[in-house]
């Protein structure tokens, strides 16, 4: 269970059910999940269906609340040509 308390760096389950209904709004894709990550309390996965798409960080600086998303894209996966 996370913690209820306001801390810097944290993701709180209301955040996380919010950047989710952004993100599917955003691309237009209600098979866009965010999940807890295990272990980690700054970050949650983002997934497309079953399949792992990315990471989701939580940045406070100066009271200012920000969002980053890494997402890896291997070389093998691109087209061809």
């Amino acid at each position: 269970m996370r913690n209820n308390a306001a801390e810097n760096g944290i993701m709180q389950e209301t955040e996380i059910a919010k950047l989710q209904l952004y993100l599917r709004r955003r691309f237009n894709d209600e098979n866009l999940s965010v999940r807890d990550r295990a272990n980690k309390d700054d970050s949650a996965e983002v997934y497309i269906g079953d399949e792992f798409i990315g990471v989701l960080f939580k940045d406070e600086d100066e009271g200012e609340v920000s969002y980053d998303f890494n997402m890896a894209i291997l070389e093998i996966d691109l087209p061809q040509g």
